[in-house]
């Protein structure tokens, strides 16, 4: 005759072999700050001794109607996005203020649209979003407002009613023109991030490189023919490349290609879209920043590595990462919002610039 099968341990009899109310257990688990460390760690080592791993996550949602995830909705494939610094040092940040709180991050890979597809945000078990660079109009943003979900946007795009951590793209930008102006350069070129609907790569007119779907591209676009205009340099005789992707290899192509129209200086809006341009500079012989100035935006860790080191935009990723967790937790928490948060850049001179 087979032996009874084993009850599995409860809160309850971890509340009675501690010799505290079930409230108090609950609080070990849940909220420690309510108990004395010497109670709580009793409990635990109780729970531990007993086989009790904690209150059902499942059980939890469906009583506090709170899933206790944040959907992260990303405008890329994971793939992409994972292979762009930028990202990982934002993304680090905010994760790391909300688990304060006990919030876990779900992730929502983008595609086509600029950002994931409506189904995946209507069924994801989440109490807020989060949308970071998404394009405008994407479908993900009609879903988060169907179901009525608290918004908090990075960067991009305009939403209205959401809470906003984001930087001073036009004016990083324009600061990165100026520098290259100052150093006597007068033919330019542009490396832009994907800018329209579908990921093509290639020439940009001056009319598709201020409509790009993305905010931060309009603005640092923006930024950097505006400055050079003022500047006497006609926007429309500066040629200006979209690159299919964010990475070093895709960008590579394009790179090469604003390069063979002969600049002497190139305005990239990336580090990573900058390093690519170092790369395609050494395929044609070309020296760095002998022959050619070369100008990234971030200040990720690799700018300082690169070779020449990166002159580049500072943004504080991890400041704005912040920023947005902060946002998030007091929309949860339901405490007012300041917004928006914009975050100030600055231009970090190395060895990628030089004179004309």
């Amino acid at each position: 005759m087979p032996a009874p099968r084993k009850r599995k341990p409860t809160l309850d009899s971890v509340a009675e072999a501690v010799g505290v109310s079930r409230a108090t257990v609950s609080n070990a688990f849940n909220r420690p700050d309510q108990l004395s460390a010497d109670l709580r760690e009793e409990v635990l080592r109780v729970a531990r001794r007993l086989g009790y791993p904690g209150p059902n996550p499942v059980a939890r949602s469906l009583a506090t109607s709170r899933t206790g995830a944040i959907a992260f909705m990303l405008d890329t494939p994971l793939r992409a996005a994972f292979s762009d610094p930028a990202l990982s040092i934002t993304l680090d940040a905010l994760s790391t203020e909300v688990d304060t709180e006990g919030y876990a991050l779900l992730l929502l890979p983008g595609g086509d649209d600029g950002g994931p597809r409506a189904d995946r945000v209507l069924a994801a078990q989440a109490d807020l979003a989060v949308a970071y660079s998404l394009a405008d109009g994407a479908p993900a943003l009609k879903a988060v407002k169907q179901r009525r979900l608290p918004l908090v946007v990075i960067d991009q795009p305009v939403v209205p009613g959401a809470a906003v951590a984001g930087i001073d793209d036009r004016g990083g930008a324009a600061a990165a023109a100026r520098h290259l102006l100052d150093l006597g350069h007068r033919r330019f070129g542009i490396l832009s991030a994907q800018c329209l609907s579908a990921p093509r790569g290639g020439p940009l007119s001056l009319e598709e490189a201020v409509r790009s779907r993305f905010r931060d591209n309009r603005e640092r676009m923006i930024g950097y023919l505006d400055t050079l205009s003022a500047a006497g340099i006609d926007p429309a005789s500066v040629p200006i490349w979209e690159t299919t992707g964010l990475s070093r290899t895709e960008a590579q192509v394009s790179a090469r290609a604003v390069l063979e129209t002969g600049p002497t200086a190139v305005l990239c809006m990336s580090d990573e879209l900058a390093i690519a341009t170092l790369a395609a500079a050494a395929e044609l012989g070309l020296r760095v920043p002998a022959d050619l100035s070369v100008i990234g935006f971030d200040d990720t860790a690799e700018a300082g590595w690169a070779t020449p080191a990166l002159t580049t935009v500072r943004q504080d990723l991890a400041g704005k990462g912040r920023a947005a967790g902060r946002m998030a937790l007091d929309l949860l928490a339901g405490r007012p919002v300041k917004q928006p948060v914009v975050l100030d850049t600055e231009l970090i001179v190395r060895g990628s610039t030089g004179p004309a």
